[in-house]
């Protein structure tokens, strides 16, 4: 597949026209959907921490970048619907706006995933202090982690191979997930009197999926970004034209 085309290239290409102070609006909503991104990757790092080190101070920072996640979403969308309704976007501007209003939600979806899993664990640790947190789920953990920092590089950088790939490494993190969640169950039988607390692990364990099927989404969206094909719901990605 050919390289991504240079932001210079890009604008080159886009239909005459089209003011230029209508681009400069949308490179910054463009930009402020990137922020967004960066700031649910750092809370999502804290959750992880919670999960794999028993970092239950960082939950409070989880709380308040979740809330302003919340405020942000709220603005981007205003602002897209805003450029939308003024410039009537077409061609590659109009995909781009489509991508944010997309991705702008599913940034939103993570962190508030990211807070529950963190509370979660923190209800664990004070009720239930002899359940274990399974190694299996900070493994669980930190493979969705590494699949929302790619999916934000990918996004950064337009780059829709890597996009490819993080929606290819999916699969693999819903089959450990799987496997997870039936170790969970397995313990949960034979300890069926601190069932509410084996509960907690297990919805974790599925937020944290949750988690990476935004991801994936996240990514589909670089790819329909780039080349123009929705590939959502298609069983496995098509090959990029050419």
């Amino acid at each position: 597949m050919a390289p991504s085309q240079p932001q210079d290239e890009r604008s080159a290409t886009r239909p005459p026209g089209a003011p230029r102070h209508a681009l400069r609006e949308q490179d910054a909503v463009w930009a402020d959907l990137l922020n967004m991104g960066s700031s649910v990757v750092s809370s999502l790092e804290k959750c992880v921490q919670a999960v794999c080190d028993g970092r239950l101070e960082l939950i409070a920072e989880v709380k308040e970048e979740e809330e302003e996640s919340d405020r942000r979403e709220v603005q981007i969308e205003q602002e897209c619907l805003r450029i939308l309704a003024l410039f009537e976007p077409v061609a590659s501007d109009l995909r781009r706006m489509a991508t944010i209003l997309k991705v702008n939600r599913d940034w939103e979806r993570i962190a508030d995933l990211a807070l529950r899993v963190a509370r979660r664990v923190r209800k664990l640790s004070r009720r239930f202090s002899t359940i274990v947190v399974p190694e299996d789920l900070k493994t669980l953990a930190r493979d969705v982690l590494a699949q929302v920092k790619a999916t934000h590089e990918a996004l950064a950088t337009r780059d829709a191979v890597l996009a490819r790939a993080i929606i290819a490494g999916d699969k693999p993190i819903d089959q450990f997930y799987r496997r997870l969640r039936r170790q969970i169950k397995d313990e949960l039988a034979r300890d069926a009197e601190q069932l509410d607390g084996w509960l907690l692990l297990l919805n974790s364990a599925r937020n944290l999926e949750r988690i990476a099927d935004h991801a994936t989404g996240i990514a589909e969206t670089v790819v329909f970004l780039e080349e123009g094909s929705i590939i959502r719901h298609s069983g496995k990605p098509t090959p990029p034209a050419g």
